[in-house]
C-alpha cells in the first residue's frame, strides 16, 4: 500500500455577420528544480506552499446543503426552440452561476462572474446569447478562452442548444488547419469561440474584423493571464464595437483580473458562488516517497487499489507526460497522456476515450487543468508539485463535481 504524509495539516458572423458580407463582418479583408524549506518546496519559477496545504479531510457529501434556485430554465424570456434544446439536455433548475447571472446577461449588462470550475460557468453565457443572436440577426458574438480543448468543448456545448436554430459558429484554435475556419469565417458565423493567439492571427490576417462584434465573452479569464495571454486580451477586447455588453468568467480574482475587468467593464454587476478554495468534497493528502523506484511504485498501488476509477495524473512538462505514459503502459494500464506537443486530433481523441472511459487513466501537464468537462473523476494525482498554489486548486478541481467525493493525492520527497 501506499504511505501517506502523518503530519498535521495547519450582426451574424453568417447572416449580417463575422462572414457574410463584405462590410460589416466577422472576418476581414481580411527540468524542475525544488529546494526544501520548512516541510514544502519552492518550485523553480514558482511560490513556497507549505505541505500542510496539500492534506484536508473531506467534508461528508451529506452535509452539504443542496441549492435551490431562484429560477427554473422555464422562467427565462428564451424561445420556445431554444427552451426545446434545453429540455433535450435534461436542463430543469439552473446551477447557482446560471441562476444569479443569466438575468443579468439578458438584460445586456456587464459582467464579471466568480465561480469554481466545474459550476456551468458555458451555460451561462451561451444561453442568453444564443436566444439573443436568433432573436436579432445583426447580433455576433465572440468568446475566448485559454485553451484549444476548452474553445472545442465550448463549441460542441453550442451546437447541442442551438441545433434547428439556424445558427452557425466556428472553433478559432491552433493546432487545426486555418484555411478551414477562414472558409468558415467567409461563409458567414454567428459565433467566433477561439483562443487569443488564432483570433489575434486572423485578424493581422484581415480574416477576422471585430468592429461589429457586439458581445464578447473572456472565459476563464485568469488563466489565460496565467498563459501571458494579457496583451492580446487587450488589443482583441479594443478591437469589438461600442458599446457592446462584455462579461468576464474567472475562478480566481487576481489584482491583474481586477484591473483588466476595471478597464473594460462597465457598471458591471459581480456575481460570485465561490464558497471555499478548494472543494470541500475532497479529500486530500500527500504521498511521501525517497526515490523515483519508489515513486512509480507507490502510484501503481494507488492505481490498482479499489475506488481508482478514473485518474487525472499531473506532470509539469510534456517530456515527461510521454514517459509516464510509456511506463504505465508497460505495466497494463489504460493510460493515455496530452501536452501541447500532441496533434489537436489526437488531444480529442484521448479526451473523448477518457470521458466514455475506453481508458480509464489520463496524464496530462497543466493544458488540462481548467475548464474542461470530465464527469467522474475519482483521483487527481499531482505526481509533480505544482508551480503555484493556484494551480493546485486548479488541479484537484477536476475531481469531487457534482456533489460526488474525489481524492487529490501529491508526492512530496
Amino acid at each position: 500500500m501506499y504511505t501517506r504524509y502523518s503530519g498535521t495539516p495547519t450582426k451574424k458572423f453568417g447572416r449580417p455577420s463575422f462572414g457574410s458580407k463584405p462590410k460589416p463582418r466577422f472576418g476581414g479583408a481580411s527540468k524542475f528544480t525544488t529546494t526544501r524549506s520548512r516541510g514544502g518546496r519552492r518550485p523553480a519559477r514558482g511560490e513556497h506552499i507549505d505541505f500542510a496545504k496539500f492534506v484536508r479531510k473531506a467534508e461528508p457529501v451529506a452535509d452539504a446543503k443542496p441549492y435551490v434556485s431562484e429560477h427554473t430554465f422555464g422562467d427565462f424570456p428564451f424561445s420556445s426552440k431554444l427552451h426545446e434544446n434545453i429540455l433535450k439536455k435534461g436542463f430543469i433548475h439552473p446551477t447557482p452561476i446560471q441562476d444569479k447571472t443569466i438575468p443579468t446577461v439578458i438584460e445586456g449588462r456587464d459582467l464579471f462572474g466568480l465561480a469554481n470550475t466545474g459550476t456551468g460557468k458555458t451555460g451561462a453565457f451561451l444561453l442568453p446569447l444564443i436566444d439573443r443572436v436568433y432573436k436579432d440577426i445583426n447580433q455576433c458574438v465572440l468568446i475566448l478562452a485559454p485553451t484549444r480543448e476548452l474553445a472545442l468543448q465550448i463549441e460542441e456545448e453550442f451546437r447541442g442548444l442551438a441545433h434547428g436554430l439556424g445558427i452557425f459558429s466556428v472553433a478559432v484554435v491552433g493546432g487545426m488547419p486555418i484555411n478551414r475556419q477562414i472558409q468558415a469565417l467567409r461563409r458567414g458565423v454567428s459565433f467566433v469561440i477561439g483562443t487569443p493567439g488564432r483570433v489575434k492571427d486572423l485578424i493581422e490576417q484581415r480574416e477576422l474584423d471585430l468592429s461589429t462584434c457586439t458581445n464578447i465573452v473572456l472565459d476563464e479569464a485568469d488563466r489565460m493571464l496565467d498563459m501571458g495571454f494579457r496583451d492580446d486580451m487587450v488589443s482583441i477586447i479594443g478591437r469589438c464595437a461600442k458599446p457592446r455588453q462584455t462579461l468576464f468568467f474567472s475562478a480566481t480574482m487576481s489584482p491583474e483580473i481586477k484591473k483588466l475587468s476595471a478597464d473594460f467593464l462597465v457598471n458591471p454587476m459581480h456575481t460570485s458562488v465561490v464558497t471555499h478554495d478548494t472543494s470541500k468534497n475532497v479529500d486530500q493528502d500527500v504521498i511521501r516517497v525517497k526515490n523515483a523506484d519508489e515513486k512509480i511504485q507507490q502510484l501503481h498501488d494507488i492505481l490498482i487499489a479499489d475506488g481508482s476509477d478514473k485518474v487525472l495524473i499531473f506532470r509539469e512538462t510534456k517530456r515527461n507526460v510521454d514517459k509516464l505514459e510509456s511506463e504505465l503502459q508497460k505495466r497494463g494500464f489504460k493510460v493515455a497522456g496530452i501536452h501541447g506537443d500532441k496533434r489537436n486530433r489526437e488531444r480529442i481523441r484521448t479526451l473523448e476515450n477518457f470521458k466514455n472511459n475506453t481508458i480509464n487513466i489520463l496524464i496530462a501537464t497543466d493544458v488540462a487543468a481548467r475548464g474542461l468537462d470530465i464527469p467522474n473523476v475519482t483521483h487527481v494525482i499531482n505526481y509533480d508539485i505544482p508551480q503555484t498554489y493556484d494551480t493546485y486548486v486548479h488541479r484537484i478541481g477536476r475531481t469531487g463535481r457534482a456533489g460526488k467525493k474525489g481524492t487529490a493525492l501529491t508526492f512530496v520527497g
